[in-house]
């Protein structure tokens, strides 16, 4: 019996409309969502991030587990990684420009942009190094540590600040200790908990300065996966409209903000050339903002 035109469409429409949700019967066939595991011992960083992103699934109703990358991963080889869509499903990293271009951002900063506000760990015996930095002509004639692949080392080299770079974060810390570099900025979230850790038994949290450049933390995702993106984002957009993402920051950072004694610091202002104009800076309600500093 001959098909009639009616029977023909109905059956192309109904599989352009598997085709358009593949990649979501696909997300939750696989029910996990792969994120980069921390090399042993550095668990404690991912934690405030895991914790969000499993309240962003919980908030969207998703089904999916979080479950980490078979091997441990440095921070460009996830993203690279990512970028492929290749055993990576989630990121989360710093925003630049050239990353938003390769990936993409949920723009809504996990860390109320408090990535980009930051103090100095100083071996023990320089513990007074920073002592008379009052403006960034004086922090100029001291050189910084950083990633060799962060967006921070070019921003502080965008003011003339001299940037030694590691391919390694765990080395960092020895090359601290070693004085190849005289001071190691970390964001004022990250710091205490670095303090804490046994490669970070010679050193000191600088009580001066405070440099700030505006930038974000955010999850990123696949241009492949734009599915597993929009979950994420309409689970983080529940948790900030119903007050569970701030208690989740505050119940994590309160106590490491308090201590940092912002207020009490010399602040030291930058630009940040790398930052996206998407930037979603006109939404007060996502960023931190700082006491009145010197």
């Amino acid at each position: 019996m001959p098909r009639t035109l009616s029977q023909v469409a109905w059956r192309w429409l109904c599989g352009l409309l598997l085709v358009s949700l593949l990649p979501h019967l696909q997300a939750d066939d696989s029910g996990t969502l792969r994120y980069p595991r921390r090399a042993d011992g550095d668990e404690f960083r991912s934690i405030y991030a895991l914790a969000q992103l499993q309240l962003a699934l919980d908030k969207a109703g998703s089904p999916l587990r979080l479950e980490p990358s078979y091997y441990s991963m440095e921070q460009e080889r996830a993203l690279v990684n990512l970028e492929h869509n290749d055993r990576l499903d989630v990121a989360w990293s710093m925003t630049s420009i050239e990353r938003e271009q390769r990936l993409l951002p949920v723009r809504i900063p996990l860390d109320k942009g408090l990535f980009g506000w930051r103090i100095a760990l100083l071996p023990k015996s320089r513990a007074q190094l920073l002592k008379d930095v009052r403006n960034l002509d004086d922090l100029r004639q001291f050189s910084v540590g950083q990633g060799h692949d962060w967006p921070d080392s070019a921003i502080l080299r965008s003011h003339g600040l001299p940037v030694k770079v590691s391919s390694n974060y765990g080395s960092l810390f020895r090359m601290l200790q070693a004085q190849r570099f005289d001071y190691f900025p970390r964001s004022v979230i990250e710091i205490w908990d670095e303090l804490e850790h046994p490669r970070a038994r010679q050193l000191i949290v600088d009580p001066h300065v405070l440099l700030h450049y505006p930038t974000a933390m955010y999850f990123f995702f696949s241009r492949k996966r734009p599915e597993l993106a929009e979950t994420v984002r309409i689970g983080m957009e529940k948790a900030i409209a119903d007050g569970s993402f701030e208690r989740l920051f505050q119940q994590h950072f309160a106590a490491s903000l308090q201590r940092a004694q912002l207020d009490q610091r010399q602040l030291i202002e930058l630009h940040n050339p790398l930052l996206p104009s998407a930037t979603p800076l006109q939404r007060r309600e996502l960023w931190f903002t700082a006491p009145s500093v010197r």
